[in-house]
């Protein structure tokens, strides 16, 4: 069996027939903007949530990253935000809302405090779930409805997708980090490779990484198209894992220790599809168009081998041409932030790297951290120090500039060197540019004020 089936069988309450079943869920996760119209229906059929103790709540799409301490100025992310308050009291549902100590972005804080765990189901109103697969478990987005669904019975109808795994062997090079494995991934099977997949990464690249590496990997197995993400839990994951606020203690530890090691895919397990790509051959990546699958590694040139309209109007869109490198480009906006790259892990390379330098007097800096934890944990390092001294502007947790939902928007026209999962059209704001890298790089093109390969500039 793959551990994808393991897990998945493991929660079947009920075949409905060969390719669907009702599937028991652990943990679920909720936030302010697609909970609303779930609780509303709720309150319409005079039901409640059936298992309070499996629901979390936080606020962190549609809220602003300064001040937080003040009343919301923009009107929705109030409106949102005070709703989820009052449904949360209403219904009894544990939240963790602005200014509480535990508050961050959905998908940073389940890992953080040892909520998120290997052999669970976890869902939550956003496609970014799947971050969670990387402790080897089976973790994806659902639709408003279906949080509804979770609420009433704590189960959903689903359809059993098809597994893949995507292997990668040997050591990553000087400069090239989890984000570009993903990227570059991506790049290689399109933006819709994945589809109707729930995607295994393996290999000892994988195995290498940290956990906070792996949830940029996880992360972004749904920009492939895919169902979700996952990796096999191993000693990384225990350590990471053990001690956290709300992980399984002394004889409970014991326990799940020894089912989590349980959890793999049988040396003998078929899936339906598999790749293998070498660690030797990612280099820095970036994406010059408008999706996550249009992007190549910083020595390129833009080249697309089938051309299509819509090819033609998304290189229009981002003012890129054809046989055009990205190197030298000039950048207006560094955004390093969002639940792919916001980890305490995260700002810490950042702030190595910065520290002593100064960014480009025409580039404005966000760097958002993903939770109260890491915002607390940031400035007990003394990163705040470093980042104000170089120009960039450490703000207060949330979503930020990732989605272009809350304040923090890209002007039209302007280039913004994001951390982020998505660069679709209007991403980041109205005529916004995105172009998605890792932080690395993102800090790189910050003190240069254009794009450059990061590698030349690491001792």
């Amino acid at each position: 069996m793959t551990l994808f089936d393991k897990i998945w069988d493991a929660h079947i309450v009920k075949s409905i027939d060969e390719t669907r079943d009702v599937i028991y869920i652990d943990k679920h996760l909720i936030h302010e903007v697609t909970s609303p119209q779930a609780f509303d229906g709720l309150k319409s059929r005079g039901i409640g949530i059936f298992r309070r103790d499996r629901i979390l709540a936080t606020a962190d799409h549609n809220v602003p990253t300064i001040d937080q301490h003040l009343p919301i100025k923009d009107a929705m992310g109030r409106l949102q935000v005070d709703k989820l308050t009052q449904n949360c009291l209403e219904f009894g549902v544990e939240l963790y809302g602005l200014g509480h100590k535990y508050q961050g972005i959905v998908h940073v804080i389940g890992p953080e405090l040892g909520l998120t765990l290997p052999g669970m189901t976890i869902v939550c109103g956003d496609s970014h779930t799947s971050t969670h697969g990387a402790f080897g478990n089976i973790s994806f987005g659902i639709g408003t409805s279906q949080v509804e669904q979770v609420m009433a019975t704590q189960c959903l109808v689903l359809e059993r997708p098809k597994t893949m795994r995507i292997n990668v062997e040997g050591n990553l090079s000087k400069g090239v980090y989890s984000k570009d494995i993903i990227l570059y991934i991506i790049s290689k099977l399109t933006a819709a490779g994945g589809t109707g997949y729930f995607i295994e990464f393996a290999g000892s690249t994988i195995r290498s990484l940290s956990m906070e590496a792996r949830m940029t990997i996880c992360n972004m197995s749904i920009e492939l198209g895919a169902r979700g993400g996952m990796i096999a839990p191993d000693q990384t994951t225990y350590e990471y894992i053990k001690g956290k606020r709300f992980a399984p203690k002394d004889k409970d530890w014991e326990n799940a220790l020894k089912y989590w090691k349980t959890l793999d895919s049988d040396h003998d397990a078929t899936f339906d599809a598999e790749y293998n790509y070498n660690a030797e051959d990612i280099e820095p990546m970036m994406t010059y168009g408008t999706n996550p699958g249009m992007g190549m590694g910083i020595s390129e040139v833009i080249s697309i081998d089938k051309f299509s309209d819509s090819h033609i109007k998304s290189l229009q869109y981002m003012g890129m041409k054809i046989g055009e490198s990205m190197l030298g480009k000039r950048i207006q906006n560094v955004f390093i932030g969002s639940c792919t790259n916001s980890r305490i892990e995260d700002l810490r390379q950042v702030a190595a790297y910065v520290n002593g330098k100064r960014k480009a007097d025409h580039v404005k800096v966000y760097i958002v951290p993903g939770s109260k934890q890491v915002e607390i944990q940031a400035k007990a390092e003394g990163l705040d120090k470093i980042f104000a001294a170089s120009g960039f502007e450490l703000r207060e947790p949330g979503c930020s500039a990732c989605l272009g939902m809350n304040e923090d928007k890209i002007p039209a026209g302007e280039y913004c060197v994001s951390t982020s999962n998505r660069n679709f059209e209007g991403r980041q704001g109205q005529g916004a540019r995105t172009i998605l890298a890792s932080p690395m790089m993102a800090a790189a093109a910050a003190i240069a004020g254009k794009i450059v390969d990061v590698r030349n500039y690491l001792n």
